[in-house]
């Protein structure tokens, strides 16, 4: 958990500073804004976790990990901006301090499902081996 606090703490920073830099010097909307910087603090994210949070975790078919990683990161994404989009386009929020605050507030929200995710579905524990180093819970060989 330290480390997968570490990893999205690195990534908040990057979030923060990548959306408070395109609001500050775009014409960009403030959503479109958020979802930048979520995505670049999404690909820092994927790569401190799989080689420094997860890195015990198992290795194997990194196709698959990038794919759920990416799915759970869209869910997670439109949980976090959906926050800023209702408090700024539905309530008028819309200064600075209050674009962030709620930015603050949905990304809370989508941490605790990225967590729970992550590491259940995208992160898995490796699978234990047998004496012979083989995965234990494959399909037993038959042999002659």
């Amino acid at each position: 958990m330290v480390r997968f606090a570490a990893v999205g703490g690195l990534g908040v920073v990057v979030n923060f500073a990548v959306f408070n830099l395109c609001r500050a010097l775009t014409p960009l909307p403030v959503v479109r804004c958020s979802v930048i910087g979520t995505v670049v603090a999404l690909l820092v994210n994927y790569l401190g976790f799989r080689y420094f949070a997860y890195r015990d975790r198992d290795k194997g078919r990194p196709a698959r990990q990038f794919t759920l990683f990416v799915v759970f990161s869209v869910v997670g994404l439109v949980i976090e901006n959906g926050v800023l989009y209702a408090a700024t386009y539905w309530f008028g929020w819309d200064s600075a301090v209050q674009n962030n605050l709620f930015k603050a507030v949905g990304l809370v929200i989508a941490t605790g499902f990225r967590f729970a995710v992550y590491r259940t579905w995208v992160f898995r524990p490796r699978e234990p081996e047998d004496e012979h180093g083989r995965n234990s819970r494959a399909t037993p060989s038959v042999t002659r």
